[in-house]
């Protein structure tokens, strides 16, 4: 009897033993709890922002010296010199692909006929140089959809990116009448005067000429000739970070227009232009 009475008294202390270790086992695991919490909640905004920002950056790095082109969206700036004139556009860009890019553009140029020559018969400080025979001055606006697809990326953070670009869509012709300032026989004095049959010698050869209206002359005149485009180039991106876009680009435009367009007297007039250009990019990526 006092051998499984000692029996006894052993099993309960073990059971005691075991409800104390696992009670302490489960206060240990409640403090942990709290304190990791306690820990996380001492984490301010700002650490999130600067653990948020070096890891951006660290992602930058890594893609750069990959030479990859990795980006969600992208706003491209551009400045063109084209053949037959001068242009700005604005893209926006959104990447579908590791390859592929939907983008919208719109363009603002302006088209100079190839026999545009400038003039001054007042010099610098009596009158504003002018174009002999010039009727009109005619600005484009095209609002395009289209695709910009990799070609190659940069291979490393000092490589070249090769891009195909092509787009198209609507084309809006502006005509706004050319003005020059004459001298008005009649009367001794300057006047302005825009191109009609009536004055057609004057514009294409005569001495009365004083020089251009300026710029601010004939925006309420503004005719709006609807058309078409399509536009295709090569695009070359050497910035060094993929965050920033800066690169050239060189391309092909058609534009179509509904009617036939007059710039100068006496030269045929066209409904459709061809043009090359070369565009310098800037811009930026996120």
């Amino acid at each position: 009897m006092l051998f499984n009475a000692f029996s006894h008294l052993i099993c309960q202390l073990k059971s005691i033993s075991v409800k104390k270790l696992s009670l302490t086992v489960l206060l240990s695991m409640i403090v942990v709890v709290i304190t990791a919490q306690d820990t996380t909640s001492r984490k301010s905004p700002k650490d999130d922002k600067k653990n948020s920002r070096r890891q951006k950056v660290s992602n930058l790095i890594k893609q750069a010296e990959e030479g990859l082109l990795i980006y969600q969206k992208q706003s491209v700036f551009g400045i063109q010199g084209r053949t037959n004139g001068y242009g700005v556009f604005y893209e926006l860009g959104r990447m579908k692909t590791n390859r592929k890019t939907a983008i919208y553009r719109i363009d603002i140029t302006e088209i100079k006929h190839l026999k545009e020559e400038k003039s001054s018969t007042g010099g610098i400080f009596f009158g504003n140089p002018f174009i002999y025979g010039k009727i009109n001055n005619f600005y484009q606006v095209t609002l395009g959809f289209g695709q910009q697809h990799i070609l190659g990326q940069k291979g490393n953070k000092n490589g070249v990116a090769v891009s195909v670009v092509g787009n198209a869509g609507l084309a809006l012709g502006l005509l706004r009448p050319y003005y020059l300032e004459i001298l008005d026989p009649v009367g001794g004095t300057n006047k302005t005067i825009k191109y009609s049959e009536a004055d057609r010698l004057i514009f294409l050869d005569g001495p009365s000429i004083v020089g251009s209206a300026g710029f601010g002359k004939g925006w309420n005149e503004l005719k709006v000739k609807p058309g078409g485009f399509a536009k295709t180039a090569l695009r070359f991106d050497y910035g060094r970070f993929n965050e920033v876009v800066s690169g050239i680009e060189i391309g092909l435009s058609v534009e179509f227009y509904g009617s036939k367009i007059p710039i100068m007297a006496d030269q045929k007039e066209k409904q459709m232009f061809f043009q090359g250009y070369i565009a310098l990019l800037f811009g930026r990526r996120k």
